[in-house]
């Protein structure tokens, strides 16, 4: 089955782990520094837990001490931004361009010598696809 937005809430349900619907479906955050891929810097790409779609090359991914893996950019055309308002803050939303799944949100507070962006992303909604050798 392809998986993208037309798959129902109840087929997601189906395909997820709980702990993945919440955060890709429900918006939810993993707790700091618990994710797989926080302290993790391997060579390859970043994609979708929930569809697979690339999002992230590796050698985007930094250190911002936040306790959730970061990335300066995205694949161009591999996420979407939603103006968020919840919890009192004025944020953006990162979703996949493809499912929609929340991801994280992006911030202004990067690397100065690159984007300036820090995508602040849940590991949960990530899979890492190691680099061909």
């Amino acid at each position: 089955m392809e998986k993208n937005q037309s798959t129902s809430e109840e087929q997601w349900r189906e395909i997820l782990t709980p702990e993945e619907y919440f955060v890709l479906r429900q918006k939810g955050t993993e707790r700091p520094f618990t994710g797989e891929y926080n302290d993790f810097y391997e060579k390859g790409s970043y994609h979708c837990a929930a569809c697979n779609q690339k999002l992230f090359d590796s050698n985007t991914k930094f250190d911002s001490h936040c306790g959730w893996p970061s990335f300066d950019q995205a694949i161009k055309g591999s996420v979407k931004y939603i103006k968020d308002l919840s919890h009192g803050m004025v944020r953006t939303e990162v979703v996949c361009s493809n499912c929609n799944g929340h991801l994280g949100h992006v911030f202004p507070d990067g690397p100065q010598e690159t984007t300036g962006e820090r995508y602040c992303m849940n590991s949960i909604s990530l899979k890492f696809q190691s680099e061909e050798k």
